[in-house]
């Protein structure tokens, strides 16, 4: 069965996002500075074919939709994508289809699709079959301006990962992320940077000669919070990314750090020293009332929600040595240790179904990505690093975004939340730090 919907339902919030930023006296559409490289992939991964899609006659696409979508399939680690020199056939057609010889060169999917135009729009068609079934698994159409072709490629890639992998696709996400380069006289700039979830369409919505950090996304993903230090103290800002309109929430005397929204959007979690030491605070957005979350004489920060925002995950040192404690996020209740493993915890993030918790954990002077299982306790170390850092799940929870170093490089990487799959993010942006998936 084909199925339709508009271009609208598809487009609408990342179309403004990019108008919204276009508009940005400072802001600047970058080169993909970031690109996916395989590193460990999933053994058994499903063989796709993804064909070349039908273009209207004497159309030049501006982007390639159906390499796009094996490009998106293949970096997930989960399947591996048949070259076109490698295809017997280019079929778009159901009709064309011959299973035989997709079969005969051992791909267990195949995709098919063909683009037409009607005025400044154009429909994109896509059909998934199953290769060994001999049956069509999934078709649908959806329709696009220009412009949108690249995200309506990253929603099919979505369609069918979601249809073989039973899960949501994070194809259609973006991320945030800061890098720092020396500019002409050798001076330091950093840039906080938005991008597709594969590097392309990066766009820088700050800069500063000072340090920005600690991104944050709203839940709705249309604002961003973070720390600048461009008035030569710690700010927290928050930024609406339709029209870069960004206002100042929190410029206490000390520390003001590691924003994280609360699930509902209308809290804040703060790192503040405002009081002399360093603790957890909740502000109210909408006033910018204040209430005191941690009351310790250890240094407590980096506080993070649970998804039903009855708890916050925090780092504190009150046990001598970084780790990481719940507290209800009511202040009704103490805070509760939750790592025992390994010299160091901290830089904490529950997974989107609040079951488990990423986390920098260090042993024996290495950092690396660590997962823990709220119910079993249990711990598994995901990466091999030597200064792995700042981990942050994919919407769906299936992969973590991280920052690492290879060799004299700091670039960002992704992991399997399972330790299945990992992916370099090679970068031509200088160092790039502090990533932030956003939400669906």
């Amino acid at each position: 069965m084909i199925k339709e919907f508009k271009v609208i339902k598809l487009t609408k919030n990342i179309a403004v996002f990019l108008l919204g930023l276009n508009i940005l006296t400072y802001s600047h559409v970058l080169h993909a500075e970031l690109t996916i490289e395989i590193t460990e992939g999933v053994k058994s991964a499903y063989k796709i074919a993804v064909a070349a899609f039908a273009a209207p006659l004497g159309e030049q696409l501006p982007v390639d939709v159906a390499q796009i979508i094996s490009d998106d399939l293949a970096g997930s680690g989960y399947f591996k994508s048949l070259a076109r020199t490698d295809m017997l056939t280019q079929p778009s057609r159901a009709a064309h289809v011959k299973f035989r010889n997709w079969a005969a060169i051992g791909q267990d999917y195949l995709v098919i699709g063909f683009i037409k135009k009607d005025n400044n729009l154009y429909h994109v068609q896509m059909s998934l079959f199953d290769v060994y079934k001999k049956e069509q698994l999934k078709g649908l159409r959806v329709t696009v301006e220009a412009s949108s072709l690249r995200m309506a490629a990253h929603h099919l890639s979505n369609v069918i990962y979601e249809k073989v992998m039973g899960i949501t696709g994070n194809f259609t996400t973006r991320i945030a992320y800061v890098t720092s380069t020396l500019d002409a006289n050798k001076q330091m700039q950093y840039h906080l940077n938005i991008a597709d979830y594969d590097g392309e369409n990066a766009i820088a919505i700050a800069q500063s000669k000072e340090p920005i950090m600690s991104p944050a996304w709203s839940p709705k993903g249309d604002k961003i919070a973070y720390v600048s230090f461009e008035n030569k103290v710690s700010e927290v800002f928050i930024q609406t990314l339709t029209t870069g309109q960004r206002v100042s929430i929190a410029k206490y005397k000390g520390i003001n750090g590691a924003p994280a929204w609360s699930p509902d959007a209308k809290e804040m979690a703060l790192t503040l020293s405002k009081d002399g030491n360093s603790d957890i605070y909740i502000m109210n957005l909408a006033n910018r009332s204040l209430r005191k979350l941690t009351r310790s004489w250890a240094i407590d920060t980096e506080a993070a929600w649970s998804p039903d925002g009855k708890q916050i995950l925090f780092t504190s040192d009150r046990g001598r040595r970084p780790q990481l404690y719940i507290i209800p996020s009511d202040g009704q209740g103490v805070a509760e240790r939750v790592t025992f493993d390994g010299d160091y915890n901290a830089r904490g993030a529950f997974s989107p179904d609040g079951r488990s918790i990423a986390m920098v954990q260090g042993v024996q002077g290495n950092y690396r990505i660590a997962i823990l299982d709220l119910k079993t306790h249990s711990t598994q170390v995901l990466t091999d690093g030597t200064l792995d850092e700042s981990p942050s799940f994919a919407p769906n929870g299936r992969t973590i975004i991280y920052a690492r170093r290879k060799g004299d490089k700091e670039i960002l990487a992704m992991v399997a939340a399972d330790g299945t799959t990992k992916q370099d993010i090679k970068n031509t942006a200088g160092v790039v730090r502090e990533p932030a998936w956003s939400p669906l």
